[in-house]
């Protein structure tokens, strides 16, 4: 699949680097480049080298040359983009000086993290901790990219979670790896900060979709955009009552972009799109109508369950986000909409 062969996704990365005005000449080093969410990044910081309005040089670390070489394969022979081998789990041995680093190489797939545990705790801290250590060698300034999983559970609140909201994970859960390997994470940047100095933000995202998330991909959203573009029915696997903060992969590199700028060091930003806070199951009507395909309700097995995220309202309060003058380009709608779109113009 090639992104850039969709007018839908040309159009929209257009549309939202208007939106863009807080970048400078430097040089960021990206994590988990070619991911559902840092892949969106990727795109608007190398098209804004394209506009001319600046002079980004990026450095793309990911496992497979490969697999960067065809998803970028608009920018590859530019000199600003640079692969950079890169594995989480493995010591960080970079020897180029960044000005920045936007962290976000993570295992988000929720069957993953039910089957393997022990690697997505471990690689979450062991990821960070190796760069962290780069960060306090060359005070380059560290996003990291978090989750929403940090909060936990809370009991009879339907409000959204504000930054220091933080509610129950229940640690004896092996699923909480995933959120406690976050938690770990976070509290790691803090302490580097306090012990050493390095400046540091983080955000935390609520639910991320989009055309940049892969096929394999198996989070309920990207489930559903390929059962759509394909014609089958979307199975939903619980009554769908769930609230999440939903938001398209643009807008959320968009306000990853406007933290790593003019994000104040040592804080944690929400991102989401205040007029896309909806149910799971509103979000399925949306794709299901657009797409003209059924929806239907299935009960889950105790293994499916045991996968899900726990938190029935993960809803997010980004004033924070808002207040650095960051604002979402598309509405939930036109979203899930231009994601389907964009798949199809893809192939």
């Amino acid at each position: 699949m090639n992104l850039y062969k969709s007018k839908t996704y040309v159009s929209d990365i257009q549309k939202v680097i208007k939106s863009i005005t807080y970048t400078h000449s430097c040089s960021v080093l990206i994590t988990g480049s070619t991911g559902l969410i840092c892949s969106a990044v990727v795109d608007l910081l190398a098209e804004l080298n394209l506009t001319g309005s600046s002079e980004i040089k990026l450095f793309i670390a990911a496992r497979s040359k490969e697999k960067v070489l065809n998803r970028f394969s608009k920018y590859i022979n530019y000199k600003w983009f640079n692969f950079v081998q890169y594995n989480a789990t493995e010591p960080f041995n970079f020897s180029q000086k960044v000005d920045y680093i936007i962290h976000g190489a993570s295992n988000a797939y929720p069957e993953v993290i039910g089957k393997y545990p022990v690697e997505t705790f471990s690689s979450n801290v062991f990821g960070i901790s190796e760069i962290l250590k780069y960060a306090n060698n060359t005070g380059a300034k560290v996003l990291y990219v978090s989750s929403s999983e940090v909060y936990g559970l809370h009991q009879n609140n339907n409000l959204p979670l504000n930054e220091n909201d933080y509610g129950y994970i229940d640690v004896l859960n092996s699923r909480s790896s995933y959120s406690l390997g976050k938690v770990a994470a976070e509290n790691l940047c803090a302490s580097y900060a306090k012990e050493f100095g390095i400046n540091f933000v983080i955000v935390r995202p609520g639910h991320i979709y989009g055309p940049t998330a892969s096929k394999s991909d198996n989070r309920v959203s990207s489930q559903f955009m390929y059962s759509a573009v394909e014609g089958k029915s979307l199975v939903l696997k619980s009554n769908g009552e769930q609230i999440r903060s939903y938001c398209y992969c643009l807008d959320c590199a968009s306000a990853i972009i406007a933290v790593l700028f003019n994000g104040v060091s040592g804080n944690a930003y929400n991102i989401s799109n205040k007029e896309s806070v909806i149910s799971i199951r509103h979000m399925a009507e949306l794709i299901a109508e657009y797409a003209n395909v059924r929806l239907e309700f299935d009960i889950p097995d105790s293994t499916e369950k045991a996968n899900f995220n726990p938190m029935l309202n993960s809803s997010l309060n980004a004033e924070k986000l808002y207040e650095l003058g960051w604002c979402h380009s598309f509405s939930c709608k036109e979203g899930f909409e231009h994601s389907i779109q964009i798949i199809k113009e893809s192939v």
